[in-house]
């Protein structure tokens, strides 16, 4: 008989916040379109299947998942569908290139033979997700969120619309992008999110106010905004709402700014390509070894790492759970988390790691739960006041509000005061003489472009340099589009204005629900 494992006290959470910017319509490679379809084909495919291959086998509260508004849109988008399928088939074409290659001459990579044999591999993959695809996802994605949350595998986070930086944003867009956002998650779902992924783990005091009138019970800060005590939630400044820190030394221990798991030797290297095919047939074999030089990319090698990470992180998370407990005196709460793209885009072994170690905690005697679950299980603390914050470089609003972003600052300030004023002035004149008005499409795409100019992608991607010019490049476009529309309503000008609301809003044409109408006076 196998000895039970001695339960470890208190519980432990995985949260996993998934987004990328709208992406559609805005450019293929090497910014754009590829980047949704990489993410997709990569994490978003795999992870769904690893979450309905465990509610098959009835294993519910796994999971803590968060889906932005935007990410739903495009998974959701029958153009992104489209785009998608054509993508997956031209991989399981590159994999097929890969599997008859006779050189490896000039393309970065100068191993043929085992490039030969990835190639059949990566064709194989390919053929799979082009299968599960083709059968599963002809509606999108949220239908099978949808079942994920009916059977309580998953919580689902929502979070506002666009993915803005609350804290610099008029309070009264913060407020409909919030609303909107809940709204448009139970459209799609059938289900209204209780918690959210405060956008970038961005806090300012006062939003907890916001929060509890839209209905959130509960939100994600960074591991420092509780001042490194993350063992339990803890209610924000005299309210219900429940703020949850992400605890680092265990979410570290898997990724960080400098290590973890993925940059080990054996998994597949994020950075070595075969130029010919862009598949990436190489391990990391070692941090300072060039790309020429990488060994071939070894499953059987990996696979003995992922058990190996499996068990390093059930330890880490078993011992955190023990350490914490005892120096609260009661039991403790452990919540790690990470951006959904980590497994598979960046960290090609990260959903086969993910399943196993949704096995293993319970099975090494470890409670796993979701955020609602630690709500409902009193994992809750005294009542704390919150600094301002974010889980960005120092861990406070810099990314977002820098010296090397002033400009895109002033850019949000300046469109969102042009596009509150004219909205309030189209709404105001549309309901004179009458208590009821028409649904404005004008007013919408004001708003559906505003939102999309404040993204907190934008200033991100500019502070830290991942395509800074791409990222200036769309908020600057957006930023036009709200003053193009405007100008021209101002001016007096309906028809040329609803002429250009039509035109912006088939290339941005997201979010169909937003009803200008019910933005706050």
């Amino acid at each position: 008989m196998t000895e039970q494992p001695v339960p470890a006290p208190g519980m432990f959470t995985l949260v996993l916040h998934t987004h990328l910017p709208w992406l559609a319509h805005h450019g293929r490679w090497p910014v754009g379109e590829e980047w949704l379809y990489q993410s997709w084909a990569a994490a978003y495919l795999p992870l769904l299947r690893v979450l309905q291959t465990l509610a098959a086998e009835d294993r519910s509260h796994l999971v803590t998942l968060g889906m932005t508004p935007v990410v739903t849109a495009q998974l959701d988008d029958p153009y992104c569908l489209t785009g998608m399928h054509h993508w997956l088939a031209n991989w399981e074409l590159r994999g097929r290139e890969a599997a008859t290659r006779r050189s490896g001459a000039d393309t970065g990579y100068t191993e043929p033979e085992a490039l030969r044999a990835f190639g059949i591999r990566e064709q194989a993959e390919a053929r799979l997700a082009l299968e599960d695809f083709e059968v599963s996802w002809r509606h999108g994605a949220s239908p099978l969120l949808r079942g994920l949350i009916d059977t309580e595998t998953i919580e689902l986070l929502g979070g506002p619309l666009s993915h803005p930086f609350q804290p610099l944003l008029n309070p009264r867009l913060r407020e409909f992008a919030l609303r909107e956002g809940l709204a448009d998650a139970h459209a799609r779902f059938a289900h209204t999110p209780r918690g959210i992924w405060a956008p970038e783990c961005a806090y300012a005091p006062g939003m907890e106010n916001g929060y509890a009138a839209a209905g959130v019970t509960h939100f994600m800060v960074d591991g420092p905004s509780l001042h490194g005590d993350t063992s339990l939630g803890r209610p924000v400044s005299g309210t219900d709402v429940i703020a949850f820190g992400r605890d680092l030394r265990v979410s570290y221990r898997v990724w960080s700014p400098k290590s973890g798991y993925p940059g080990h030797a054996a998994y597949r290297d994020f950075h070595t390509y075969d130029h010919v095919t862009g598949l990436k047939p190489a391990r990391v074999t070692g941090r300072n070894v060039p790309s020429q030089d990488k060994a071939p990319y070894d499953p059987e090698r990996a696979d003995q790492a992922i058990d190996a990470h499996v068990a390093d992180f059930v330890e880490v998370v078993r011992r955190r759970l023990v350490s914490e407990s005892e120096r609260i005196g009661r039991p403790a709460h452990v919540v790690a988390a990470f951006d959904t793209e980590l497994f598979g885009h960046w960290w090609y072994e990260g959903p086969v790691w993910l399943e196993r170690v949704l096995r293993a905690l319970p099975e090494a005697g470890v409670p796993v739960g979701t955020l609602s679950d630690a709500i409902d299980g009193g994992f809750i603390g005294a009542p704390v006041d919150l600094p301002p914050s974010s889980w960005g470089s120092g861990k406070d609003w810099q990314v977002w509000s820098g010296d090397r972003v002033a400009d895109l600052v002033a850019l949000n300030t300046e469109v969102v005061d042009t596009a509150l004023a004219t909205v309030d002035k189209a709404l105001a004149q549309a309901a004179v003489g009458s208590a009821w008005s028409p649904r404005d499409a004008v007013a919408d795409q004001i708003l559906r472009e505003t939102l999309l100019t404040v993204s907190s992608d934008w200033p991100f991607m500019v502070s830290k340099d991942t395509a800074a010019e791409y990222a200036r490049y769309r908020a600057h476009l957006h930023a036009h589009a709200t003053r193009e529309i405007a100008d021209a309503l101002a001016a007096g000008r309906r028809e040329h204005a609803e002429r250009l609301a039509d035109g912006w809003n088939r290339a941005d044409g997201l979010f169909g629900a937003l009803d200008a109408r019910r933005f706050p006076r």
